[in-house]
């Protein structure tokens, strides 16, 4: 690990400068970052006859789970109500993923590492985002640790997508539909009942409209046009297009529209529903 908690300045918590918007996102992400053994468990059985991979994998999961404990221990700080591993098995019981897939339900390895690509430049644009939006400086140590640990998450599977492509063949439209396909699947219910179950702690209740909207007003709010055009750029390079030149200027550009634009709606909507 290129890190540990042990790193972490702790004793340089700021109370005073905890915002309670950032402090319930962070405390949905951290369950989510420490849910990363059953997807290690589905890419075990897609890369089954890797064994580099699978060591690598075996290595981000641990870097995934460490994340969490570091977000929630610094959510446990800022909230002593918190509870951060009672949280995590709320999130766990009433959100799973399938594990018993022998091959990629993207269609190909190419594919799946695609998408591993996008997951990557999400968490990456996040967390970087988060540290420039918040002033507790424990926290904004903690996002820039795991905003680096993702940018490099992102170039090995980059890299091992681009080897599995020479073998595979996949077409770049198929490619390109992966890249888009993982993206609109950030609207699952994952990061909602992550915010449910982080905020409120019991499963009873939940409402994924609801908490989608506590979540996104919240997070989309933290980002500016820098994170969104290396994050535009991320996904062009994993959907094998070039990041360079007119057609990615223009796709950082309607990226960075809709965000502001769906910032700007759910801010709204959240107002209204107040």
């Amino acid at each position: 690990m290129a890190w540990t908690l042990d790193d972490i300045a702790w004793d340089r918590f700021d109370p005073t400068k905890v915002n309670p918007h950032i402090l319930q996102v962070v405390k949905a992400a951290a369950l989510v970052e420490r849910n990363a053994a059953d997807y290690t468990t589905y890419l075990g059985n897609v890369f089954h006859d890797d064994a580099p991979f699978n060591a690598y994998a075996a290595d981000w999961r641990r870097e995934e789970e460490q994340h969490g404990d570091a977000l929630g221990r610094w959510a446990e700080l800022a909230d002593p109500s918190f509870n951060y591993m009672n949280a995590f098995r709320c999130f766990t019981d009433g959100y799973k993923i399938a594990t018993d897939s022998a091959e990629s339900i993207r269609g190909s390895r190419t594919g799946e590492l695609i998408a591993r690509c996008i997951v990557e430049t999400g968490t990456s644009s996040f967390y970087s985002a988060l540290r420039d939006a918040c002033d507790e400086p424990v926290l904004k140590d903690i996002c820039n640790r795991i905003a680096g640990d993702e940018f490099r998450h992102y170039k090995f599977f980059l890299t091992a997508m681009r080897d599995y492509q020479q073998r595979e063949n996949v077409p770049a439209w198929k490619r390109f539909m992966v890249a888009v396909g993982r993206i609109r699947e950030s609207e699952d219910d994952e990061l909602a009942f992550a915010y449910h179950a982080a905020n409120v702690g019991i499963p009873e209740g939940y409402d994924r409209e609801t908490a989608a909207l506590n979540y996104g007003a919240r997070a989309f709010s933290f980002y500016r046009a820098r994170h969104v055009e290396r994050a535009a750029h991320m996904v062009l390079k994993a959907a094998g297009l070039s990041a360079q030149g007119w057609f990615a200027n223009v796709i950082s550009r309607m990226l960075w529209r809709f965000i502001q634009r769906r910032a700007h709606k759910m801010s709204q909507e959240l107002q209204r529903a107040a």
